[in-house]
């Protein structure tokens, strides 16, 4: 048998198979040298050396003769023991996995992950941030989501339901004219509110359930800057509804409206006709253009997390204003990367105490 016509190519880097392991087998049978078996397998002469000694075994033979019994060695290379070495060395080889060490930290990501709804990249983060473990065991986001893929977590990507309702951003946008003019246009916002620099900018806007006639609606505003939400349930999505629960909301903060409230940016529902007439006293009104949520990013972005605990199509009626408050709290009291993990309701606390000691 002879391979010097073989057209094999060297394989930097790959290890060997177990056909590879046959044919080495059959070439000291037939008494290559190992650098001949090299040559022919396309492999360095250092890999055989290595392969044939893991390989290599030691058979008992036993022989009568003459009413004696003589035992004798031979050793010869065998390609299932140099496979079953190869896998028995491939067990031990990498970095172990952090989840390996302890189960700490799975254990406590999923109880955040199932019962308080995080997203991975806040419990990763939130962990870091306030040292709960050894960094040893705190795995990136990319991993977590790994682990989650891979099972060995309780919570699986059904339980995960931002990442289940994520769409490719739409591209196709074309600017509309704003046939309804309720007030002040967006582009006339200042930058420092565009930029998120000052506190007390806020965005409003409603979310349906069933989208019913009868079914109450979500009012929602939020401070740009805090990420700090007010939620308010009403009886229907019309101007009357609006306009009492922004009056309500005004006697509730008093004389703190105005520090607290600065400018609102709303889009050009009908629901929102009045606010402008409502406020112009007090603060500016912006409204965005027709057909470009992302200019309200903020609610939008606020919107999915109101969509873990009411899902659409989902009668808003059917949840009571505790309920709704537990959700505005739950929002308030969950990390954000964005805020360098801290919460809304601290650092909307911490932007009103930092107004309070400038006056």
């Amino acid at each position: 048998m002879t391979h010097s016509n073989h057209n094999t190519l060297a394989r930097t880097g790959k290890h060997l198979s177990h056909s590879e392991r046959a044919q080495i087998a059959i070439l000291k049978n037939q008494n290559y040298s190992n650098r001949q078996i090299a040559h022919a397998l396309g492999r360095v002469p250092q890999t055989i050396h290595s392969e044939i000694h893991r390989g290599t075994i030691t058979q008992l033979n036993r022989q009568k003769q003459s009413g004696k019994v003589y035992d004798y060695y031979t050793t010869y290379y065998d390609p299932d023991a140099g496979q079953a070495a190869y896998d028995r060395l491939r067990l031990n080889c990498g970095r172990r996995p952090k989840w390996a060490d302890t189960d700490a930290f799975i254990e406590w990501a999923d109880d955040k992950l199932l019962l308080e709804k995080w997203s991975p990249d806040v419990v990763v983060g939130f962990a870091r941030t306030h040292d709960l473990f050894d960094p040893s065991i705190i795995p990136c986001t990319t991993t977590l989501y790994g682990w989650i893929d891979k099972g060995i977590m309780r919570t699986t990507n059904m339980d995960l339901l931002e990442k289940l309702s994520r769409k490719p951003k739409d591209s196709s946008y074309r600017s509309r004219k704003n046939k309804r003019i309720l007030g002040q246009s967006i582009e006339q916002r200042p930058a420092e509110i565009n930029d998120r620099q000052t506190f007390g900018h806020w965005e409003i806007d409603t979310v349906v359930g069933n989208k019913g006639k009868t079914d109450s609606v979500l009012l929602t505003l939020v401070e740009r800057q805090t990420r700090f939400e007010i939620i308010l349930k009403l009886t229907g999505k019309d101007k009357e509804s609006v306009d009492q629960a922004i009056s309500q909301l005004r006697q509730r903060a008093g004389d703190r409206f105005s520090t607290i409230f600065k400018t609102i940016t709303s889009d050009n529902g009908s629901e929102f006709a009045g606010l402008h007439e409502a406020l112009q006293e007090t603060l500016d009104v912006y409204f965005s253009h027709p057909y470009a949520s992302w200019e309200r990013g903020t609610s939008e972005n606020q919107h999915k997390f109101i969509r873990r605990f009411i899902p659409k199509g989902k009668a808003i009626s059917q949840f009571s204003e505790t309920q709704c408050l537990r959700i505005q709290q739950w929002m308030n009291d969950y990390p954000r990367k964005i805020l360098g993990y801290q919460t809304p309701h601290v650092c909307f606390a911490n932007a009103l105490r930092s107004l309070s000691q400038m006056t």
